[in-house]
Formats: C-alpha cells, sequence, structure tokens
C-alpha cells in the first residue's frame, strides 16, 4: 500500500514537472518572438545595435525583424522639436545682452545613426543648446545695442545661419528661428528713453517752427494781395467818378449859406434880390 502511494506521488510530480516544463518552453518561444520583430512608429526611426555596436544601416517606419537578444533599436524622434535657449552676451559698444532663441528642428532620418553614435540621445542639451548660445554671442558683437534693435530681422537671419551651420555638421536641419526678447540694462534703457524724448520734442520744435514760417508767409500774401487790391481801387477813382457820384447825391439845391473866407453870404437873399430888380427893370 505504501509503495503504490510512493508510486503515485512519483507519478503526479513527473506530470506537474511537464506541465511546468511546457509552459516554460512556450513562454520562451514568446519572449523569442516578441524579441524578434519591432515596430518603429511613424515619425521616428530605429537605430539598431549589435552588443552594443551601433549599425550604419536605419530602419524606416514600420515592422521589422532582429536577432533576439543580440540586437536592439533604439528609436530617434525625426518629427519638428523645440528648443529654447537664454543667452547673455555683450555688444559691440559693450551693453549687456540678454537674448532669448526658440529654435524649431529636425533630425534628419539619414542621420541618426551617426547623432546616436557621435552624440547620444541628449543631443539637444549637448549640441542644440550651446550652438544656439554661440551663434548668438557671435552675431550680437556685430552690432551696438541699438543696431540690435534697428536690424531686429537682419540680426536674426545672421543668427540663424550660424546656427545652421553648425547643427547641418550633425545632420539636424534648422525649420523656425525666432528672437523671442532681447533685454537690455536699466541704463540703457532709460538712455534710449531720453534719447526718443529729445528727438521727439526737436521733431515737435522743428514742426512748429515750420507751421509757424507757414503761417508769416500767410499773412505776407494777404497783405500783399490787399494791398494790391486797394492800389486798383485807387486807380479806378477819377475826378469825373467823385463829380457824378455827387450829382447823384446832390437834391437840386444850392447851399444856404457860402462864404469867401471873409464875409458870410447867403445865396437865397442874393437870388431873390436879384429876382426883384430885375422885375423893376423889365416891368
Amino acid at each position: 500500500m505504501a509503495d503504490f502511494v510512493n508510486m503515485k506521488k512519483a507519478g503526479n510530480s513527473i506530470s506537474y514537472g511537464k506541465i511546468f516544463g511546457v509552459l516554460a518552453g512556450i513562454l520562451l518561444v514568446l519572449i523569442v518572438i516578441f524579441n524578434t520583430f519591432i515596430s518603429v512608429d511613424s515619425g521616428h526611426s530605429g537605430i539598431v545595435t549589435t552588443f552594443g555596436k551601433v549599425n550604419e544601416a536605419v530602419l524606416p517606419e514600420g515592422l521589422h525583424a532582429k536577432i533576439p537578444f543580440v540586437q536592439q533599436v533604439v528609436m530617434m524622434d525625426n518629427r519638428v522639436l523645440k528648443a529654447e535657449a537664454q543667452c547673455t552676451s555683450a555688444s559691440k559698444d559693450l551693453q549687456t545682452v540678454a537674448t532669448t532663441i526658440a529654435l524649431n528642428y529636425r533630425v534628419s532620418p539619414s542621420s541618426s545613426a551617426n547623432l546616436y553614435k557621435n552624440v547620444g540621445v541628449d543631443f539637444q542639451n549637448t549640441i542644440v543648446i550651446p550652438s544656439i548660445q554661440d551663434s548668438v554671442k557671435a552675431v550680437t558683437a556685430k552690432f551696438t545695442a541699438e543696431g540690435l534693435i534697428a536690424n531686429r530681422q537682419s540680426v536674426g537671419e545672421q543668427m540663424k545661419e550660424a546656427v545652421a551651420e553648425k547643427l547641418d555638421n550633425y545632420g539636424l536641419q534648422v525649420e523656425i528661428f525666432n528672437i523671442v526678447d532681447f533685454q537690455f540694462s536699466d541704463e540703457f534703457n532709460a538712455a534710449i528713453e531720453a534719447k526718443q524724448t529729445a528727438e521727439q520734442n526737436a521733431l515737435k520744435a522743428e514742426q512748429d517752427l515750420e507751421r509757424i514760417k507757414v503761417e508769416a508767409q500767410q499773412k505776407i500774401e494777404q497783405a500783399k494781395a490787399e494791398a494790391e487790391a486797394y492800389k486798383l481801387k485807387s486807380e479806378q477813382i477819377t475826378n469825373e467818378m467823385i463829380i457824378m457820384e455827387y450829382i447823384s447825391k446832390w437834391d437840386g439845391k444850392l447851399p444856404t449859406i457860402t462864404s469867401d473866407n471873409s464875409m458870410m453870404f447867403d445865396v437865397n437873399s442874393i437870388l431873390e434880390q436879384a429876382q426883384l430888380n430885375s422885375a423893376q427893370v423889365n416891368p
């Protein structure tokens, strides 16, 4: 009886061992299968390493096979990436300039393997940010502080070209370069504000002077016109016009009293006396 029980236990142990072995085999096969295929996501490229050594071939988007446990695939993002850098530099006239730059760039798929091999995945902090800062300092030194403000577009283009030249060596392509902000010292800002105020005051004074000149010229022209009109009017007034004007206003009566500067005469009385004498002479 004891031998039968022992044989049964031994049989159960063999059965459990077979089941465990089968499950382990299935699990191993699944692990091998999962490690044999790799899917590269859209917008990415796959960097294949064999025992840590980077292969030159880059896997494009889609499903690919690899040697399980021997090869590994590192995903490289080839979509547009953004970097923002802060840079403090000096202008040509030795003014301190704090600049904020926003850069959009992407990793070229064909250069992904070399970038990973030479730099790694933290290329933004290793290459991009330092390249931006170095380029900003080099271009800023070519302009005065006022020149940076007045020629902002030209400054941005030169900075973009400098950054693009540096990043191109690593297979990084510059898409968009923007100068977000220029910041200057408080002293410089105060000097700029004072200069602008002085220029505005000078412009206002110049405009006021021009206005005064125009108004004075207008008065001169007006006086000339009035004088010319008066002259023409004077030339048109003649003795005949005066007599005609007087006649048009005369009521037909002679002056009642006149004088020869020594005596006063009553004209009407003299005329009446003359008529009386005429009547006596010619009854």
